[in-house]
């Protein structure tokens, strides 16, 4: 796993935090890839230790290969069922090809918005 960063839904839909392609949708539906335009690749999971729920309570509104824009919907998830049955819903946002990029500059914690809140910036190589 590469760097990154974590967030704690308030709402059950998980939005695309960049523009790019969904390169990976595990069938549990619990964690989603993206390649952005400029070949970085995140990978959204979604909970801890969710992967267990084999699918349960995760709906995805994308599939390999679609396109997708900021704050476009990938997942609709049951952050109840998720807290109930899981260990958390905080959410990694992790970079899986670090190699490509010579800084990241991770925003200071606080609450993020939907399509307003910017969770880090990066300069590439």
């Amino acid at each position: 796993m590469g760097d990154g960063v974590a967030v704690k839904p308030k709402s059950g839909t998980i939005v695309s935090p960049v523009e790019g392609e969904i390169i990976q949708l595990f069938h549990t539906k619990h964690a989603i890839g993206i390649r952005t335009l400029s070949g970085l690749e995140l990978l959204i999971h979604i909970g801890l230790e969710t992967v267990g729920l084999n699918g349960e309570g995760f709906e995805a509104h994308m599939k390999e290969g679609d396109k997708v824009k900021i704050g476009d919907p990938l997942i609709t998830c049951d952050l109840e069922l998720i807290e109930e049955k899981a260990s958390s819903t905080v959410t990694p946002i992790v970079i899986m090809n670090g190699d490509l990029i010579e800084r990241l500059d991770k925003e200071p914690k606080g609450s993020v918005e939907k399509q307003m809140s910017k969770l880090f910036t990066v300069k590439m190589k």
